[in-house]
């Protein structure tokens, strides 16, 4: 007999504004208990020392998250020049200084270096796996790693406003894989000053943008309240937000019970949709599944478990 699971089948995202101070786990954490979800996770994680828009899965929509991580981010973030640190922020201590502080017309140079597609080494206090192992564990244990550099993709790089001789700030448009810390130290390298980030905060994901955020203390605050109504999914935005870039079909009720058990469906008539790829799959305005168009015909890949 399968185990019951615990919570409730809540599905859809969290468009949370998270604080400083807390982990992307925590935050998915504190969500998952006050929506009493039986699955959560989270699309791009942040630092604690960053904050912003940090997109949180509900059930079905943890299925997606892969969707959600692949669209563009932007972030706004502050430099300190005059001093390197390992972290690549204000976590760590000074590893090189500089008494060297860049002018707006130097800075504004060197931007165009910066965008488009660049080659990009990560920090070693990074996410990103080393023999299995997490490069900032690796890091913290005194091993010194060294990271392959990547291309990364940026759409967009500006100087905002420089506050005094010390401090700089920035916006940028960038695509999956992009670390702003590693900006930073490229930035302030390329200057011959240094520098590192010392204020952080990611204002979209793909769709979602800063208007759509909710602090984690507000949501904290309307989910008693919607829970007492049973009216928390007024405050959860729908799977299907997440898959905005992919073409939908719409099917019967007869062809979603279909698709959920695995079988395909074949695009008949004349009329049928002209499709190729990846497509998203509802019925009756619920999703059924994520398909690949063959041949002529859908292939159910990644079904969802929501009542059509």
């Amino acid at each position: 007999m399968a185990r019951k699971k615990k919570g409730n089948p809540v599905h859809g995202w969290v468009i949370l504004d998270k604080p400083l101070g807390m982990t992307s786990t925590q935050a998915v954490a504190q969500d998952k208990r006050l929506c009493q979800a039986q699955k959560a996770g989270h699309a791009g994680t942040l630092d604690p020392l960053a904050s912003g828009l940090l997109p949180i899965a509900l059930g079905e929509a943890t299925k997606v998250v892969s969707f959600a991580m692949d669209g563009t981010k932007s972030y706004r973030f502050t430099v300190r020049w005059g001093i390197e640190t390992s972290t690549d922020d204000a976590e760590s201590s000074a590893t090189q200084e500089s008494e060297t502080r860049p002018s707006e017309a130097q800075i504004q140079e060197i931007l165009g270096e910066f965008r488009g597609e660049i080659s990009q080494i990560p920090p070693q206090f990074s996410a990103i796996k080393v023999e299995g192992e997490r490069a900032y564990d690796l890091a913290r244990d005194g091993v010194d790693v060294e990271l392959d550099a990547r291309f990364v993709t940026i759409d967009r790089l500006e100087l905002s406003e420089v506050t005094d001789g010390d401090h700089a700030v920035f916006e940028t448009d960038c695509g999956k894989g992009t670390y702003v810390r590693a900006l930073a130290r490229d930035m302030g390298r390329k200057l011959g000053c240094f520098g590192h980030v010392v204020d952080l905060r990611r204002t979209r994901v793909g769709s979602w943008l800063e208007c759509d955020m909710i602090p984690l203390d507000k949501f904290e605050a309307v989910s008693h309240i919607a829970a007492a109504d049973k009216k928390l999914e007024a405050f959860i935005r729908p799977v299907a937000t997440a898959l905005d870039d992919i073409p939908a079909l719409a099917v019967s009720s007869a062809d979603a019970v279909r698709m959920k058990r695995g079988q395909p469906v074949i695009l008949r008539g004349r009329d049928a949709p002209v499709l190729h790829g990846t497509v998203f799959i509802e019925s009756r305005g619920v999703p059924v599944a994520l398909a690949e168009v063959r041949q002529g015909a859908v292939h159910p890949k990644r079904v969802f478990n929501m009542t059509t």
